[in-house]
Parts: C-alpha cells; structure tokens; sequence
C-alpha cells in the first residue's frame, strides 16, 4: 500500500511541476479549474448529494464564477467604455479582497475544531449549507493558486505545494515514529501532536532553504518563516475539516480516481484550505517591499 502511494505521489509531483513551470497562466487556470471540478463532484459525493440536476447545477454555480474571474480586467474595461467612467479600471483589484473572508473561514475552522472537536463532529448542517461550503472554499483555492501563478511566478507556487507536501509528509513519518497523543483522536485518529510539531518544523525548514536560495535578508526571511509555519497550521486543521466531513458520511475517502491516495479531495485537502492564507501573505509582504 505504501509503494503504491509513493509511486501515485511521485507520478503527481511530476505532473504537477510541469504544469506549474511550462503551461501558460491561462493554460494552467483552465487546467486548475477541470481538477477544481472533479473536487467538486466528490465533495457532492461526501455531503450525499444524489440529485444529478443539483450535481450539475453546483458545478454551473462554480464555472461562472470562474469564466467572471478570469475575465475580471475585459469586463471592467468594457463596462469603462460603456459607462464613459474610466476610472472603474482601478477596481481591478477588487478582487484580492475576497481572501479576507477565506482566511477568516478557515480561522474559525481551525478555532472550532482546535477547542470543539465533539462539536464540530456532531454538528448537523442543513444540506443547502454544505453545498455553500463546498463552493466557496473550492472556489476560493481555484482563484487564489491561479492568481499565486500568474502574479507572483511557478517558483512561488512550486514553493506552496512543496511546503504542504513537506509538512504532511513529516507529520506522517514524525507521527508514525514518535507518535504517542492524539491530535484530534475523535476526528482523526491517525494524527499525532508529534506530527503536528513534525510539520511544523518541515515548514520552517522549507522556508529557512528557500532564504538561503534567494539570499532574503533577515526581516524577509523572517516573515517568509511565519508565514510558512501559520500555512502549516492552516492546513493541518484543512485536513481535519474533511476528515469531519468524511466520518460525517461514514466514508474513508472522497474517491477512487488516484490508487493508493483515494479522491482528488484527499489530495488536496490540506492545499484547499492553506492557500487563501499564504496567499494574503504574499500578498502582504510584497506590498512592504
């Protein structure tokens, strides 16, 4: 089993990394999207949507947004030339706001299963809520990893979903080894407190590399450090949420589509929830430069 999803992984770090360094910014949105869409079938699946009008409706209400997004700047400037109000085009940054309310999700994710775990487990929401869920925070990875690409370079991006990679695969390998208390044993028993530090630590390591590549100064280097380690922590308790949503439905995982490794969602889970977060922070130290 272990083989299995060593070579499953190996074969999606390739594919990956190609996509992210060779496809064109609009190539590999679309690229994105379709792998966005396939989530979000599954996560259909995980909430037991069995409707296949509603099925396609919920992928309807993610592609127009999508096609909006990435056609944000022509939409402004007709609407420049239309309303004779030239200055509209310097809305175009708009956009970037909508990470607040991603981060702040997230947050309250984190907090909540962090100090309710019992709660958040029992928890029973109508199934009009889940289907908002799943479409903001699948959206909200879509058009934030497209806008890491396409604003700030395939190295920043590569260094985002190589410090995931990192830290899961520390805590998997510090948990199994030295792993003794539970994270969350009611939600997820395999993780440990022990491959919780154990990924946070990969993340420290992975920004202290990325310093000494790019020769950042300390202050540079100092707020990359931070931000990796809350990205981490972010993404640990986005794993967790969808261990809850999974237990909620009584499943193991979200599919079958990669061997070894279950669905698309058990993939990308952790990048799903962290990259709202990592991305306000580059946003923000860039903008301190």
């Amino acid at each position: 089993m272990l083989l299995k999803r060593i070579i499953t992984a190996s074969i999606l770090a390739a594919f990956v990394a190609t996509a992210v360094f060779t496809l064109p910014p609009e190539y590999f949105s679309l690229l994105l999207a379709v792998l966005t869409l396939v989530a979000a079938w599954e996560w259909l699946y995980l909430i037991d949507v069995q409707s296949i009008a509603k099925r396609v409706l919920f992928l309807l209400a993610l592609i127009l947004p999508m096609i909006g997004a990435h056609l944000w700047t022509q939409f402004l400037e007709l609407l420049a030339q239309w309303t004779k109000w030239p200055e509209i085009r310097f809305y175009s940054g708009v956009i970037e706001w909508l990470v607040v309310p991603a981060v702040l999700f997230w947050i309250i994710v984190m907090l909540s299963i962090r100090n309710l775990p019992q709660t958040v487990l029992n928890l029973k929401l109508r199934l009009r809520y889940k289907m908002l869920i799943g479409w903001f925070i699948l959206l909200a990875c879509w058009l934030f990893l497209t806008r890491l690409r396409a604003f700030y370079e395939p190295p920043m991006t590569m260094y985002f979903l190589v410090l995931i990679w990192a830290a899961d695969i520390s805590a998997y390998f510090v948990g199994k080894k030295y792993g003794k208390t539970k994270l969350a044993p009611d939600i997820s028993p395999g993780k440990t407190v022990a491959g919780f530090y154990g990924a946070l630590i990969a993340g420290l390591v992975c920004a202290a590399v990325l310093s000494l590549i790019y020769g950042f100064n300390y202050v540079f280097a100092a707020d990359f450090a931070l931000l990796s380690m809350l990205t981490v922590l972010i993404s640990v308790y986005g794993d967790l949420f969808f261990s809850v949503v999974k237990r909620q439905r009584g499943v193991k995982d979200s599919g079958a589509i990669l061997p070894g490794h279950g669905g698309i969602l058990d993939r990308v889970d952790s990048i799903v929830a962290a990259i709202p977060l990592f991305y306000a922070g580059i946003y923000l130290i860039y903008g301190l430069i």
